[in-house]
Parts: structure tokens; C-alpha cells; sequence
């Protein structure tokens, strides 16, 4: 097996070589901008590393790592023109560089090639491939709309919330892995465990996204520490700490999420400090570690040599210490 930044190196090559220039620009191009902007490239290493994980060649591999990087990307373009963000790793978003029209057509268009990335494969192989990602892109929308109802609602429940970043989030890891497990032939059990792995690790991943957005360092997150804050996301967070309250912490955080300050640095130590009293973030990443043990747990039943175990393990490991 090769290493994480191996993986990352010769996906992006496979990437590189599969975007052209081509007719009309404004469709094309801007498939290009976001495709080329960055990002850990989590999902399509998954797949290149579950694939070798059961005794593949990781190259066989590379377009079912192309699809999934490209619906997450197409996703990401919908989701900022929904949010109205005006950047996306530190870029102008697409429909900022571009407009709303172009983004919407371009996210169409990467949807459409997300599929066409898969008709390299034959058979059986092709149709569970096509039948995993359809129904993973399908609960992908689901939890976008969930996040979507939440915004509106005030009765939001640790349960609702862990199946909505389940969907919206953990899921494509988990397809991401299981598509390189079809790609390798391997059984039925070990192509729905390494899902359940990808699964639990994609909202370990995600609950971490969550802490780090309030916690995290400045410097090394890469993006505005407090966003969830200022946007009145409720995120686990928000919930752990509502629920364990006090009447007057209850209220300080119902009149801070119900305003847009000018301040917003006072808001974000605010809410911050409610979240250290009640212990939400002390039970955040409680919740980040259950989850990755709950990966582990899965991972120790698959029938793989140990050497293959212990770096999907550190994988875990590097995803649930990480400060970016």
C-alpha cells in the first residue's frame, strides 16, 4: 500500500488529466475552477485506499475516485449557492466568480460527469457501483434538506441532528470505501463493513468539523473560526449545550442566535463560553472519539492482513486529531 500524500499525489494527477478545455467555457471552466481549488481529497484517497486494502490495484480505482470527488464538488457548488458564501477555500465560490445561472448549470453538468466516470467499469461491477452512488447521492440531498428544515426549527434533536451530518456527510465516505472494496471483488461482508467503517468515521469527521469551527486554531483551520456562530448553526454543540443548560444559559443562547451583531467577536466568545460551562465541548469530542472507537470496532472483524488495518487505523486517528 502507498502512503496518505501517495494516494493524494496520484489521484490529483488522474484529476489533472481528466480535465480538459472544452466548449462552451462558461460551462466547463468553471468545473474546472472548482475542481481545482483543493481540499483534502479525503473521499477519492478512501477509495484508492480500500481498493488496494482487498488486493486491488489502486489503479482500477481512479475513475470511481474521480466520481465521488466530483459530486462532492458539484455538491459543494449547489450548497454555496443555497448558503450565498462568497468564498470556498479561500476562493471566490462559483456563482460569485461566475453567477448563479452558470453555477447552477455547471453543478448539473458535474453531476451528469460524476456518472460518466463510472462507465469505464463492466458488469456486475458497474451495476453496484452505479446502484451505491445513486442512492448515496439521494441521501446526500436528504440531509441537505434536514439542515435546510433546521435553520427554521427550534425542537432540533441530538438523534435528528447525527442523521442529518450522517447523510449529508458520512455517507459519501462510507460509499467511498465500499466502491473501492466492489473494485476489488471482495466479499459482501468486508464491502459492508468497510462501509459501516467509512460511516461511523465520515460524522467522526464531521462532529470534528463541528469542534473545530469553535475551537479551533485560527491558523491552522484555514477558514473563519466562530462561522457556525455567526450563522446560527445548531450544531452538535449548540444542542449539547442547550439540553444541558441552565434557565439563564438557555436564554443567553436563544437571544444570541436569534441576532446578526455588528460585534460579531463578542458574539463568538459568548456562546463559546456557555459551551465550556456546560461541558459541550468537552462532550463534542467524547462524541468525536465514541465514534471513531466505533469505526475501529468494524474495522477489527474485517478479514485484512494487520499491516492494512493499523494504517486505516491511523487514518482514523489522523482525522480525529486534526487541526484543519
Amino acid at each position: 500500500m502507498h502512503t496518505i500524500d501517495q494516494y493524494r499525489t496520484l489521484f490529483i494527477a488522474h484529476l489533472n488529466d481528466a480535465i480538459k478545455e472544452q466548449e462552451p467555457k462558461n460551462l466547463y471552466e468553471p468545473i474546472a475552477y472548482i475542481l481545482q481549488l483543493g481540499g483534502k481529497r479525503l473521499r477519492p484517497i478512501l477509495t484508492l485506499m480500500a481498493a488496494d486494502t482487498f488486493g486491488a490495484d489502486y489503479r482500477k480505482a481512479l475513475d470511481a475516485a474521480l466520481t465521488v470527488e466530483v459530486f462532492h464538488n458539484f455538491s459543494l457548488v449547489h450548497d454555496d449557492i443555497m448558503d450565498d458564501a462568497p468564498l470556498r477555500r479561500g476562493k471566490q465560490t462559483v456563482h460569485e466568480k461566475w453567477d448563479v445561472n452558470t453555477g447552477i448549470l455547471s453543478g448539473d453538468a458535474m453531476l451528469i460527469e460524476a456518472y460518466r466516470c463510472l462507465e469505464t467499469y463492466d458488469g456486475n461491477v458497474f451495476k453496484k457501483l452505479v446502484k451505491l452512488f445513486s442512492k448515496t447521492a439521494m441521501q446526500v440531498c436528504e440531509g441537505q434538506q434536514y439542515d435546510v428544515d433546521f435553520e427554521t426549527r427550534d425542537d432540533v434533536s441530538i438523534t435528528e441532528y447525527l442523521k442529518m451530518i450522517e447523510y449529508k456527510t458520512a455517507v459519501l465516505v462510507a460509499a467511498s470505501m465500499k466502491m473501492g472494496a466492489i473494485i476489488a471483488e471482495t466479499t459482501e461482508e468486508n464491502q459492508n463493513l468497510i462501509y459501516d467503517f467509512g460511516r461511523n468515521l465520515g460524522i467522526a469527521f464531521q462532529l470534528q468539523d463541528d469542534y473545530l469551527d469553535a475551537f479551533g486554531d485560527p491558523k491552522t483551520f484555514g477558514k473563519q473560526v466562530g462561522g457556525d456562530i455567526i450563522e446560527n448553526k445548531k450544531t452538535y454543540l449548540f444542542l449539547r449545550a442547550y439540553g444541558d443548560a441552565n434557565k439563564e444559559e438557555r436564554d443567553s443562547l436563544e437571544q444570541l442566535f436569534s441576532i446578526q451583531p455588528n460585534n460579531t467577536s463578542d458574539k463568538i466568545a459568548s456562546v463559546k463560553s456557555i459551551y465550556q460551562d456546560t461541558k459541550a465541548d468537552v462532550l463534542t469530542k467524547q462524541a468525536i472519539e465514541d465514534y471513531t472507537n466505533r469505526a475501529f470496532t468494524v474495522l477489527d472483524t474485517l478479514t485484512i492482513h494487520a499491516d492494512k488495518k493499523e494504517m486505516l487505523k491511523q487514518f482514523g486517528i489522523g482525522l480525529m486529531n486534526r487541526e484543519v
